[in-house]
């Protein structure tokens, strides 16, 4: 194993996955159509709730910022049992016996499955702006960078996590204990200057409360502001560390 980073081998490595994922017709589905299929419940919950005097309707409020969480969501879930898959069932271990890096290994997921965000988060947002009249006050571009990014985090967390567990059961477990969290406390629930102290000092260090902040700022504001750029550098930073944490524990197989 070499210790240097090969774009050859990350990308021979990006090629296989998703030659993988072509034929997984089931996760292709999940990642492609389940975004836009859950917006879409959304759109109908809340199509006929009254419009507050000064304030966008609960749908443009919520449904955008909901083009983060789902594909941070579906990533995570998918990318951990994944990984966890090459690991039990010996792919892993013949793998790592080549000159295949473990961050070689981990960045060609990272791109594989980005490049799959980048599909996700267009067919989500186009849908969202066209099917669901979903009202965007920035760029759709923008909404799509940061979905790709926020896909991306999902990726490396996933990749993290699946460290981990030991059947695809306990990857599945540690989507209450990664995901929700992050979820309850990004400020979509409840705006973070209404929560406690301690619970704002919580929602600081956790990375979705930077991907919902940056998709809110897309909202208010037609062109693109400081605080939305500084929360996207965040998103991904984090994205980095988690890959590079993934590669320092990863195992070459299941005991």
């Amino acid at each position: 194993m070499t210790a240097a980073v090969s774009p050859r081998l990350t990308a021979v490595t990006g090629g296989r996955v998703l030659r993988q994922l072509r034929h997984d017709h089931r996760t292709l589905a999940m990642l492609l159509v389940l975004p836009s299929l859950l917006l879409g419940l959304l759109h109908l919950l809340w199509q006929d709730v009254p419009t507050v005097p000064g304030q966008p309707p609960v749908f443009d409020r919520v449904g955008l910022p909901m083009l983060g969480i789902f594909p941070f969501v579906v990533m995570f879930l998918v990318t951990s049992i994944a990984m966890l898959r090459e690991r039990t069932s010996g792919t892993l271990e013949r793998l790592l016996t080549t000159p295949l890096a473990r961050l070689d290994l981990l960045l060609g997921y990272g791109l594989a499955f980005g490049l799959a965000a980048a599909l996700q988060a267009g067919i989500t947002v186009g849908v969202a702006t066209t099917l669901y009249d979903l009202d965007v006050a920035g760029s759709v571009g923008l909404v799509v960078l940061i979905a790709v990014v926020d896909a991306v985090l999902g990726v490396a967390l996933g990749l993290l996590a699946s460290a981990f567990a030991r059947s695809e059961f306990q990857a599945v477990q540690f989507m209450p204990v990664i995901v929700l969290p992050q979820f309850f406390l990004c400020g979509l629930l409840v705006p973070r200057e209404q929560m406690a102290g301690w619970l704002q000092a919580i929602s600081d260090v956790l990375p979705l409360t930077y991907a919902v902040e940056a998709l809110q700022e897309v909202g208010r504001s037609p062109a693109a502001t400081g605080t939305m750029w500084v929360d996207v550098g965040i998103v991904a930073g984090v994205a980095l560390l988690a890959l590079a944490l993934a590669a320092a524990t990863l195992r070459r197989r299941t005991s």
